[in-house]
């Protein structure tokens, strides 16, 4: 069975960027995902479509295909008041919108009474470089498909992110 929109795939994975390796899946534990419905990267899902069970993958994934372009102005200045802790520069923390979606940042400097915070992706701007190892293919259940994301052992059918 190949990957396609709709297969949920399992894959063990290195990525590295500049020759540094910055993540991987742990032995035995291959990520699960859901093919076709913005589970992984872009560049990635596309790489991986249509190859099956044992094959392996290197892929090269731009900034486009990746975590974006990083864009200098999607900085901020937040006040320190807003922090329950001390704040640690260089530390990921995450914010609530309006709308009540966490949305992660980075502290990049303090300024007196201001936080100057970082929205943009970890990775934004790097170029991706993945060895990926198809472990798995196969067709996703009716739920899955429902809720848009693979299902794994353990997890319970009745999960959803959204509520």
């Amino acid at each position: 069975m190949q990957i396609a929109k709709d297969k949920v795939a399992e894959i063990d994975y290195i990525l590295r960027v500049e020759g540094e390796i910055v993540d991987r899946s742990e032995d035995g534990e291959p990520l699960t995902y859901l093919h076709g419905h913005g589970n992984i990267i872009p560049g990635l899902e596309k790489a991986l479509e249509g190859k099956s069970a044992g094959d392996q993958v290197k892929a090269t994934v731009t900034p486009e295909e990746g975590y974006g372009v990083y864009d200098e102005e999607n900085t901020d200045q937040l006040d320190l008041a807003d922090f329950d802790d001390d704040v640690e520069v260089g530390a990921t923390y995450f914010g609530e919108t309006d709308g009540g979606e966490l949305v992660p940042f980075t502290v990049l400097g303090l300024s007196g009474d201001k936080v100057e915070v970082d929205y943009n992706h970890m990775l934004a701007g790097e170029t991706l470089d993945f060895e990926v190892t198809v472990r798995s293919v196969r067709d996703a259940t009716p739920e899955e498909l429902e809720h848009g994301h693979a299902h794994f052992d353990g997890m319970d059918a009745d999960f959803d992110e959204d509520e």
